[in-house]
């Protein structure tokens, strides 16, 4: 199982996106995402997700908020992903150029449109609720099989 972190940095009632165009033979090419990657070595998902802002936006967020744990079965590879979900909207910094994708602030009111994973669409209305969720996520072929989410109120 491969552990991530996901993170969606958050500002007058915009989120930074990720736009995956730049990246030859990218599973997540065209589409729309937060900012997020792969542990490194004796990481915690704060550290994890605070590392991978600063290294895909240039920016330094401080006290990311878990939302939520997404595990998506043998999405790549035939391995499982697990999938730590943060908001931050405490930071500094300039957005840099990005190796990723393009950098956009979108209006929170338009991200469902963006050209998104399907199950996003699921757990992105779930970001500035109150609690947490958990989330499974079953994709073949690109394709949403099928999902379940479980939210956990404060």
């Amino acid at each position: 199982m491969i552990a991530m972190s996901l993170c969606y940095v958050q500002k007058d009632g915009k989120t930074l996106m990720l736009h995956r165009v730049k990246k030859d033979k990218d599973i997540h090419q065209g589409k729309w995402n937060g900012l997020g990657g792969k542990f490194e070595l004796g990481e915690s998902p704060e550290e994890c997700a605070v590392r991978e802002i600063k290294e895909e936006s240039g920016l330094d967020i401080r006290n990311p908020k878990l939302k939520g744990i997404l595990s998506f079965p043998e999405f790549k590879h035939g391995e499982d992903e697990l999938v730590f979900v943060f908001v931050a909207d405490d930071f500094s910094g300039e957005l840099i150029e990005s190796d990723e994708g393009d950098l956009e602030w979108i209006d929170n009111d338009k991200l469902l449109s963006l050209n998104l994973w399907e199950g996003d669409k699921y757990f992105l209305t779930l970001l500035n609720k109150k609690g947490i969720f958990s989330g499974k996520f079953m994709y073949k072929d690109g394709r949403l099989l099928s999902h379940s989410i479980t939210t956990y109120k404060d």
